[in-house]
């Protein structure tokens, strides 16, 4: 392989833009994209990539040898099937999350990846795409906190819901709150709490505001546990109009010798500025600008691609992520509104 060759399948989520972005500047050439209609998404996606040409079919894309990669974001009952479709066609895969909607799913995924030995990388872009999230490894590397004892994250969105297409109001057609944006909080608390496997100590799901729309979960809760390591993690969709970004998405971690705290897209009330990272121990007590940390992911997915190995994140962690979520919003408690 010289230059890596991607394209794109399903425009349906924004996260498109950052997942051929991030690529982009890791090396690879989009070569092509297709998507079903013309999503909400379809107009930026054009803005930032006006010489990449749509094709007409799925088609000439999954059968064009020259492509080594696709990237799909396409409505999320339809991730599954069309990586499968890519895999086994000989292509590598980088999702949108979530990657599948259920464990039938999950199990022809994992059977697909044993036969073909292809990566199926889903995109945890609140870890992937955040220089912060690589400052926080570096710190930990570094023992700054000893032992990681457990980790709180907070991950609030804006809901737009004049933008919003018809599936997203629907749990069983995007995987519900847990199943879908719980991926993110999922995979940090087992990346940095640096374990293999959780038990799901208590799960929730909640509609409160949004009673119109009694299937739409608006608020969920998770408690992991692993060993001596422990995770909570709040999901919703109530950011205000007044904060300038889409959500004060935030992590703490908390060790036996400090806390490091990760403000990822906002330092609400102080500064417009992403990225910042705040760390405290027995000698230390200061704020580390991280935004010029990087974000390793798409580079080492380019790597992997091409020695096939797996240093962008291993597909057990990246499998395992996936079943709990699944398994998280299956188990729920639910409250509210909800029908």
């Amino acid at each position: 392989m010289t230059q890596l060759r991607m394209a794109a399948l399903g425009l349906d989520h924004r996260h498109i833009y950052g997942m051929s972005e991030g690529m982009q500047r890791a090396g690879a050439t989009l070569a092509a994209y297709w998507t079903n209609g013309n999503p909400e998404p379809l107009a930026g996606f054009i803005k930032r990539f006006p010489d990449v040409p749509r094709t007409d079919t799925i088609t000439q894309i999954i059968e064009d040898d020259s492509i080594d990669l696709v990237l799909i974001a396409a409505a999320p009952a339809d991730r599954a099937q069309l990586s499968l479709q890519a895999m086994r066609n000989g292509k590598d895969v980088m999702l949108d999350k979530p990657g599948c909607l259920s464990a039938a799913e999950l199990a022809e995924i994992k059977a697909c990846v044993a036969q073909t030995g292809r990566i199926w990388s889903v995109n945890f872009s609140e870890r992937f795409e955040v220089p912060a999230a690589t400052l926080a490894d570096q710190l930990l590397a570094e023992g700054r906190i000893g032992e990681v004892v457990q980790t709180l994250s907070m991950g609030p969105h804006r809901l737009n819901a004049s933008a919003r297409p018809d599936w997203f109001w629907t749990p069983k057609l995007y995987g519900g709150i847990l199943g879908d944006i719980g991926t993110h909080q999922i995979d940090q608390f087992l990346h940095y709490a640096n374990v293999t496997d959780a038990q799901i100590a208590h799960c929730a799901v909640g509609n409160f505001a949004n009673p119109e729309r009694s299937e739409f979960e608006d608020f969920g809760e998770v408690n992991l546990v692993s060993g001596r390591r422990q995770g909570y993690f709040r999901l919703d969709w109530y950011t205000p109009d007044a904060l300038p970004t889409w959500g004060d998405g935030r992590l703490t971690i908390l060790g036996t010798e400090g806390y490091i705290e990760l403000r990822k897209y906002v330092d609400v009330a102080r500064s417009a500025d992403t990225d910042q990272v705040y760390l405290v121990n027995k000698t230390r007590c200061l704020q580390l600008d991280a935004r010029d940390a990087g974000t390793p992911y798409f580079t080492r997915l380019i790597a992997d691609i091409r020695d096939r190995t797996q240093t962008a994140c291993s597909q057990a962690h990246t499998f395992k992520v996936m079943e709990l979520a699944i398994k998280a919003q299956q188990q729920a408690t639910r409250r509210g509104h909800l029908s």
